[in-house]
């Protein structure tokens, strides 16, 4: 069934027939309303009161910031890696992905980035959110509790159909790899 989307609503082009978000929403297929709104609502459960709540920390920006959820500082010596808790949980809506990424000032100031980058957080994960972070600077770093350690950036999901074949069409480029395009 192809559909197309827009913030109005989506027409169905087998059925000739119109849904709204509202409507959606008001026959309880809020996952589908989500996708199509491009605002989906993920619930986050925090393990203690004085977390904070990832937000977005522009009007633009793409992610939300993780704050670190530390009893005491956690130093990561020079070419280390630490899990670093944010004593966060989510439930993400069918279709939906979470993305851990760096953070850009953190990278350029101290040298740390997110190792796994992007971490993916499928919608059926519902354990702690731990963001794993490398130290790519020659000296030893402290992370503080509360720091922003991360962004968070929610993402539809596209799950492909795989078919197995014995050729594969010809393009251009053919097999030509790393660096096949330039640098």
């Amino acid at each position: 069934m192809e559909r197309r989307s827009s913030r109005k609503g989506l027409k169905d082009q087998n059925e000739g027939k119109e849904e709204t978000i509202e409507g959606m929403i008001a026959q309880g297929d809020t996952t589908a309303a989500d996708r199509i709104a491009m605002q989906p609502v993920v619930k986050v459960v925090k393990a203690c009161e004085r977390i904070e709540l990832p937000r977005y920390e522009s009007e633009g920006a793409a992610g939300l910031d993780l704050r670190a959820f530390l009893d005491s500082d956690t130093v990561i010596p020079p070419l280390g890696r630490a899990k670093i808790p944010t004593g966060l949980r989510i439930e993400l809506p069918a279709g939906f992905e979470a993305q851990v990424r760096p953070r850009s000032g953190l990278a350029i100031k101290s040298g740390i980035t997110v190792l796994n980058s992007p971490g993916t957080i499928d919608s059926d994960y519902r354990g702690e959110l731990e963001v794993i972070l490398i130290n790519l600077s020659a000296d030893k770093i402290v992370i503080k509790d509360r720091e922003r350690i991360a962004q968070l950036v929610i993402a539809p999901v596209c799950r492909a159909q795989l078919a197995l074949a014995d050729v594969l069409d010809n393009t251009k480029r053919g097999s030509a790899g790393f660096g096949s395009t330039g640098v």
